[in-house]
Formats: C-alpha cells, structure tokens, sequence
C-alpha cells in the first residue's frame, strides 16, 4: 500500500507566516487600534444608554477578541512544538504581557455589567441575542469581582507571577530525557517514547520505564514542588482569600457553569464504584498469569501478541473510515483538519510532551498536537484530538464567546470518537486476540480517563487544603501515596517512587481542577453511546446538535435538551454500570494457558 499520510510537523501559515512576518506585526497594530477605540468608552456606560450603541460595543469586543485570540493561539502553538526554543519563549512572554495589558484596558465593561442591578440589564438583554448566554455568565462572577483597580492589579501579577511558573514548569519538564536501556543499548528518549514502553509486553521494559520517569521527576521534585506550592498558594490567596470562593474547586467550577454539587455528586459516585476497576486489574492478573500485578502493569497487554504496530497512514485511514462509518460529516470535518496540515505528529525531542487540540477563532480550522509512536494507543490519541477538532468546527457559527464549550462538555466529542474507533476496530479485526486486546484497552482507557482523573481531582482538593495550612512538599508526596493506597487498595503491588507521580502532571500546573472534566466527559459519554447503540442512527442529529451548541448555554441545558439530567446520582451511576458490565463481559472469557 502507497503510503498516503506520513508524520510530520504542523504548518502555522494561517495564522501568521513566521514571528517576524509583515501580517503578525499588522496585526497586532490592528489590536492596539481596536482596543483603543473600544477603550473610549470607559467612563462613558450607562444603563441608561441606547441599546443600539451597547450592541455595537459588544460586537466590537467579540472582533477584538478573535483577532488576541488568534495572536495568542500562535504564541502557545510555536512555543508546544519546540518548548526549548528560545525565541518561543520570549515571544509567549510577550504576547502574556500584551494581552495582560490589553485585558486592563477592556476590563471597564465586564465590571460595568457586573455592577447594574438586574432590572437594569433587562432592556440590553432583550436585544443581545446570542451574547445573552456570555452576559449571564459574566454576571455570574458579580459576587466575586474585585474593584477595577486590583481586577488590574491581578492580571498584571498573573504575567510574572502564576503564568511565569506554568511556562517555566513546561520548559524544564518538557526538556527532560529519560535514559532507557533497549536490548543492551543505552538510549535517551522523550518522555512519549518512554511511556511507550509501559505498554510493552516486556515486565522489566515497564517497570524500568516507570521508574527512569519518576527517577528524573524525583531528582527535581522537591523544586517541582515547591512550584506548584507557589501556585496553589497564590490560587488561594487571589481565590479565597480575596473574592470569596467557599472551596478551591469552587473558582473551576463557576467557570465551567457547572454547580459545586453536581461536581461533588460526580467524584463521589465515581469514588464509590472504585471496586469496578479493582475487579478489572484482579482480573488482568489472571491473565498475566499473576498473583498480584504491580503498578507498573497498570496498562500492559495481557497476552503476547499485543504488541502491534501501525504506520501513520494506516492510524489515519482508520480514524477517518471509523468516523465514516458513523456519520460522514465527522470524517469530512476530520480530514479538514489532515489536509491542511494542522496536525504535529512527529516525535521530537523538546515538544510538548502531551496531546492538544487547539482551537482560538472559529474562523480558522483547529490544531491538532501529538507524538505518534505507532501503536494502538496513539489511534485512539489521534481519534481524541480530532473529535476535539470536529467539536470545534460544528461550533463555528457561534460567537467567539460562545464558541468554546464548558470543559466537562469539552471532552463530550473526543471519547465519543475514541469509543466510535473501537466499535470499528472490534468490527473489522479478525484476529481474536486483538479484538481482546481492544477490549482489555478500553477498560484501560477508561481507567485511566475517569477513576485516575477523578483521584487526581481529589489529591488536588487535598493539595490546596494542605498547601494552605502550611505543608511541605514531602507532606504532599505523603498525601498522594495515600490517594494511590485508598484507589488501588489490594488489587496490586505500589511502589515508592509513585510518590514523584503528581508532580508529573502538567493539569495540575497549567490549569487547577480541569481534570475532573475527562470523568464527566467519559461518563456522559457511556451514556449517551448506550443511547446510540438502543436508536441507531436516529441519534446521531441530537448528538451533533450537543456539539454543535458549543458553549451557547449552561452544560445541564446543552444536556437536558438531549434528555441527560446531570443533576442526579442516579445518572452518574449509570454510566458506571455501563463500565461494570464491560468488565463482565471480560471475565466471561476464558484465560488462556
């Protein structure tokens, strides 16, 4: 077979040609002109204002925005693909600081419209249309807006303060290199290459993985973590201490538009059905014919056999004939993103060791970030992303406010493409062994998108609490060592080095408590894909309209309309069923000898 699709790096030229191209500094004149005419109007709101003029503003806001937005994706997309280049990282400071200044000098109206009584706003909602959901949401914050002056105070602050830590944790961390020794040779490989092997059908090349890892974490980890103190000390002083938010996680989930119990009910039913994934590895040492896995075989194959491998061409052809096979428009929209060269798939010492899709204006096609090493895995990473994407580009006709949608719903699109990948794959492999690999990865998958995500969330909400009561990193690393006790309880043998784990992980850093949204995302999905698999293809128009609707309404309205009330235990226990009836139909299948 000619090979279509090869691995490569992605090509930036719609948004700016190079750093020091004519279009990006035209555009950032451009900015600098918009925010300075919008900002004439500071001091001029009324609430007795035309309705005319408040639309206009508005409308003017939504271009200024598209266009910081467009200026930012860029800055965050060079500095992912080479994060030790030094010119990225200047330029991303910049832009931080820009934007930061730009964000000051727009800051009058949302403070403006958070400050008018509810009888006030009235009359310009009447009018806003489909800003009407961005307003509400603004107003939202009302009881935790500061005044003008220190709102300012804390943008600026941010730049050299909170963002200045992130970028400096994604520097180092990114910059690592892990020595590994592969049949006699000793090599260095990025972390990509190096979680690889914690696939392996080789025990020692899992645990010798693992432990490189959390050895090079280790020898920083007391500086690791001393950065992320600093950062969740700052959460809280800015957070708590300042506007007022009764927990941590609080700030999180306003922002998601997403109630405080609904988000308590989520983790402590998830929490609950903990077991479901300690029958599951219990059950995988059977199969590895274990009395006890350890840790580090967490997501090891059960069988020899596993270890296929795919070219990039093929992993492409399967996504796109998987998403084919179950609405046509989901493969078109996803090769949008292929043939215009929007995806970075190559494995490259310095990029962003993780997985993204970036998405600023709905006017440009999404970005796609990945290392694809040829296995199975990275089909589903792939799958992920351009569900991303596809999510996206149904969302485009919104206004740049409402283009994005809430993060629990953000990750609706991504597992629901995952999960149409596997159905195509357990439909077309004809090799058994494969097709119960398949089935052993989706529960690994699964593991690791809700029961890992949600003790993430929880270690997290532990973290600040003991961060703010003075702790240390060690005592942190305790705290943590105690999460991995009470998920894994007796199912398998922990290590010591697993003390290093959290501070590993770039979520916690980058953006407080985001990671509950992989365990909403992953459940709601079980959800409605049971929903898909009882109506068939009849399901398919409300499930884009889910996406389609981006971020123009709170997630619960998004969800109600198609008949999910995210409200109850009952609903998150359903999706967990779903998990536990996966696991037994594992274990009706015999373990070979």
């Amino acid at each position: 077979m000619t090979e279509t699709y090869k691995t490569g790096k992605w090509n930036l030229d719609d948004l700016f040609p190079s750093l020091d191209s004519k279009e990006l500094k035209d555009t950032f004149e451009q900015l600098e002109a918009d925010v300075s005419k919008y900002e004439s109007w500071n001091g001029k709101l009324d609430p007795d204002m035309d309705v005319e003029e408040f639309m206009a503003l508005i409308d003017a806001s939504e271009k200024t925005i598209r266009i910081a937005n467009r200026i930012y994706q860029y800055a965050g997309l060079l500095f992912a693909q080479d994060t030790q280049n030094q010119d990225y990282q200047t330029f991303m400071a910049r832009v931080q600081q820009t934007m930061a200044g730009l964000q000051n000098r727009t800051l009058f109206f949302d403070l403006w419209w958070k400050s008018l009584e509810t009888d006030q706003t009235k009359r310009f909602k009447e009018v806003a249309g489909e800003y009407d959901y961005h307003l509400d949401k603004t107003r939202n914050f009302k009881p935790f807006t500061l005044s003008e002056k220190e709102e300012k105070l804390i943008n600026i602050k941010n730049v050299t303060g909170a963002m200045a830590i992130q970028r400096l944790y994604d520097s180092i961390t990114n910059g690592y290199t892990y020595k590994i020794t592969v049949d006699g040779e000793e090599k260095e490989l990025t972390r990509g290459e190096t979680m690889q092997l914690v696939y392996s059908t080789d025990p020692d090349k899992r645990a010798m993985a693992y432990q490189e890892i959390y050895r090079v974490f280790g020898e920083d980890g007391p500086i690791l973590g001393q950065m992320y103190q600093a950062l969740a000390q700052d959460w809280a002083n800015e957070n708590i201490d300042l506007r007022g938010f009764e927990k941590p996680i609080s700030v999180r989930n306003l922002n998601n538009d997403i109630p405080d119990e609904v988000v308590d009910v989520l983790l402590n039913v998830s929490i609950k059905n903990s077991n479901i994934f300690k029958r599951f590895f219990k059950l995988k040492a059977q199969w590895m014919k274990q009395d006890k896995i350890r840790r580090y075989d967490i997501y090891a194959p059960v069988a020899d056999g596993a270890d296929k491998k795919y070219t990039y061409d093929q992993a492409v052809e399967m996504v796109l004939d998987s998403f084919e096979e179950f609405d046509p428009r989901m493969s078109k929209l996803a090769k949008q993103i292929i043939d215009e060269d929007h995806i970075d798939s190559e494995v490259r010492k310095g990029k962003d060791s993780g997985a993204f899709c970036s998405s600023g204006d709905p006017d440009h096609t999404p970005f796609v970030l990945l290392s694809f090493n040829g296995r199975a895995s990275d089909i589903g990473t792939l799958a992920h992303e351009l569900g991303h994407g596809i999510h996206a580009l149904l969302a485009e006709d919104h206004n740049v406010f409402n283009f994005h949608s809430s993060l629990p719903l953000a990750e609706t699109a991504s597992t629901f493409s995952e999960m149409v990948l596997t159905d195509y794959l357990l439909e077309h492999e004809e090799d058994e062994s494969v097709k119960r690999d398949i089935l052993f990865a989706q529960i690994d998958g699964a593991y690791g998108t809700i029961m890992r995500q949600v003790f993430f969330a929880v270690f997290e909400r532990d973290a600040h609490k003991l961060t703010k009561e003075g702790a240390s990193v060690d005592d942190l690393c305790n705290a943590y060592m105690e999460n991995l006790k009470t998920q894994f309880g007796d199912s398998l043998e922990l290590s010591e080095e697993f003390k290093w784990e959290w501070v590993s992980i770039p979520h916690i850093y980058a953006v407080p408590f985001y990671v509950y949204a992989y365990s909403f995302g992953l459940l709601l999905v079980l959800s409605l894909y049971k929903q898909f698999k009882n109506e068939g293809k009849s399901f398919i128009p409300r499930y884009l309209d889910i996406l389609k609707a981006g971020g123009s309404m709170a997630p619960a309205d998004i969800l109600d309309r198609a008949g999910v009330n995210i409200r109850t235990a009952e609903f998150w226990q359903g999706g967990s069923d779903e998990l536990s009836e996966m696991v037994d139909k594992l274990e009706q299948i015999p373990v070979t000898e």
